[in-house]
């Protein structure tokens, strides 16, 4: 299977203090009641190479993370195009975001961030302090 995105754009609150490149990666096998983006549970959109990667980063030049929003029906290649980017951008911090339920401890080697727990509309995102959702920040506190 492909790793494919919708899109991606360029946002403030996602990670602390960093000017985040958050891509969309469609196919999410999560099915949380009223997800913000249930779209992005089909597989559909552009495939996301570590060349169309390269392009995204290039095209916003004043980034300071990459994150990706979903992903998680395919972690390797998550890893995989995380450690080939940071080998061409290794001043990028790297986060994923993800509605597994536990970190996959490979993929929590490469990352700077790693935002863990489904969306549970009632307990709200990460900026509630009711929330479910853990954000891990700094390689060594993954």
């Amino acid at each position: 299977m492909k790793l494919r995105y919708f899109n991606s754009l360029v946002v403030f609150q996602e990670i602390p203090d960093e000017i985040t490149l958050a891509i969309n990666i469609t196919n999410c096998p999560h099915k949380c009641e009223n997800c913000h983006s249930p779209y992005l549970r089909e597989d559909m959109g552009q495939e996301l190479t570590g060349e169309k990667l390269r392009l995204l980063i290039e095209a916003n030049p004043h980034i300071t993370c990459v994150c990706f929003m979903g992903g998680d029906a395919q972690h390797q290649e998550i890893r995989d195009l995380v450690i080939e980017t940071a080998a061409i951008f290794p001043f990028l911090k790297y986060a994923f975001y993800s509605g597994d339920e536990v970190r996959d401890q490979k993929l929590m080697d490469v990352l700077d961030y790693y935002k863990v727990g489904p969306y549970i509309e009632a307990r709200g995102p990460l900026s509630n302090h009711n929330t479910n959702q853990t954000l891990f920040e700094n390689r060594d506190d993954i």
